[in-house]
């Protein structure tokens, strides 16, 4: 049997462009994949938040969105205190205001 319980999927549009954000929370954790267009993987990124530090490694490094990539998962993994995975797959550059509207909603739907 699969259960949607927890599971979360949210269409984000910024800049003419579409992003679907999807978060499949765990007790120790959140999985977040964002992607534009086709939901693909792409670059990962993982987090662990312990305390006050947080560790981060990259799974599959980004060819543009690094920071961003980074800065998601440990914001998240800090929040919930537990470890937190993201992926994410663009078509292009995100700009500073996708940006920051991306990492709201993710936020928003983590709570």
């Amino acid at each position: 049997m699969i259960s949607n319980i927890g599971y979360k999927k949210k269409t984000v549009r910024v800049d003419y462009r579409e992003f679907i954000v999807q978060v499949v929370p765990f007790y120790n954790g959140n999985f977040i994949s964002i992607s534009e267009g086709k939901e693909k993987i792409g670059a990962m990124v993982v987090s662990v938040g312990t305390g006050p530090r947080t560790s981060t490694a990259t799974i599959i490094p980004s060819k543009s969105e690094p920071l961003f990539l980074k800065m998601v998962s440990e914001r998240i993994a800090s929040v919930s205190n537990g470890i937190c995975i993201v992926s994410l797959n663009t078509q292009k550059v995100l700009s500073l205001e996708a940006m920051k509207i991306l990492m709201n909603e993710i936020v928003e739907i983590v709570k």
